[in-house]
């Protein structure tokens, strides 16, 4: 049987922690920033956790399943 190929996208776009948890980074950081306020974008800014009914999914495509 063939290797299972890992998803370029998702490659790029997700990161494993030491747990185990997928680390993504925020959307709506990318341009029209000037009606954002300093805060929402420092927010939009740091890394956070892929949700939980998220997870199988995204580990599939980086081929972990």
């Amino acid at each position: 049987m063939p290797k299972m190929k890992t998803n370029s996208g998702a490659k790029k776009r997700f990161t494993l922690t030491g747990s185990g948890k997928i680390k993504r980074k925020h959307a709506y950081k990318s341009h029209i920033l000037t009606k954002k306020s300093k805060k929402r974008k420092r927010n939009l800014g740091y890394f956070t956790t892929v949700h939980k009914s998220d997870e199988d999914n995204i580990k599939f495509l980086l081929g972990m399943k």
